[in-house]
């Protein structure tokens, strides 16, 4: 079976204080089970969580550059009011205004307190049940090569498909969307943030890295060194990493 996405990894110098921006911004609770900060939506710590795509916060002593990141979390609004609101209250958590040459956009750039670049969006009809995270988006040059690699990685359903634009969400119809947005421009610096998958119980971990390998996944070294889980690199060199089954 295909494997299924459970958290987005963000590296941070202080996993603490991100995990803390993050779990304020959208209103769920950061646990510290070790030495990273999970963010989750349940009082009490979920892992993996049935529904949500979570966000873990992994400490690691390199700050971000000023490269914008490839892959962002869009934040989602139901009015105009809610968007204005959300992009104080974030600002006056420690979020700044961004400009990665967005122009004249009825969207709201921002960074978080580690120079994350996201979005705050307007109100959008196909975002009012995602969730406070409407979508994982990633910048690449062939959504069309980005659906079908990640559309074979995963159970989720393809949405959309063309020459700018790659859609995808859970079968359930639950949780944030999986964008591919065609942007010029190729990686420049190693990933802050990607996604983790992980097989559904009674699936083999080494079996479904082996498919993604045959999907066009490529290993990747990051110093993991003898880790339960497989760092791996998609055909465009995005990061990603399979998770062995708690």
């Amino acid at each position: 079976m295909p494997l299924r996405p459970v958290q987005v990894n963000i590296k941070a110098v202080d996993h603490s204080a991100v995990g803390r921006f993050w779990a304020e911004a959208l209103g769920w609770t950061a646990h510290t089970p070790g030495v990273t900060t999970y963010v989750g939506p349940a009082r009490d710590l979920v892992w993996p969580d049935p529904v949500t795509v979570g966000i873990d916060v992994v400490p690691v002593p390199e700050a971000k550059t000023p490269t914008k990141n490839r892959t962002h979390l869009d934040l989602a609004t139901t009015s105009a009011a809610h968007q204005a609101d959300l992009v104080e209250r974030l600002t006056a958590l420690g979020a700044t205004p961004v400009d990665v040459g967005q122009g004249d956009v009825p969207w709201v750039n921002l960074a978080d307190v580690e120079g994350n670049e996201f979005c705050v969006l307007e109100p959008r009809e196909i975002y009012r049940d995602t969730g406070p995270i409407a979508a994982v988006v990633v910048d690449c040059a062939d959504p069309r090569a980005m659906a079908r690699f990640w559309g074979g990685a995963m159970d989720w359903t393809l949405h959309e498909v063309t020459g700018e634009h790659a859609v995808l969400r859970s079968a359930k119809g639950v949780g944030p969307y999986l964008e591919f947005l065609r942007t010029p421009g190729a990686k420049a610096v190693p990933d802050r943030v990607h996604l983790d998958l992980m097989p559904y119980p009674g699936d083999d971990k080494e079996s479904e890295v082996a498919r993604l390998r045959a999907l066009g996944a490529t290993d990747l070294d990051l110093g993991q060194g003898d880790a339960p889980w497989t760092c791996l690199s998609d055909p465009e060199g995005h990061e990603l990493c399979v998770l062995a089954l708690p």
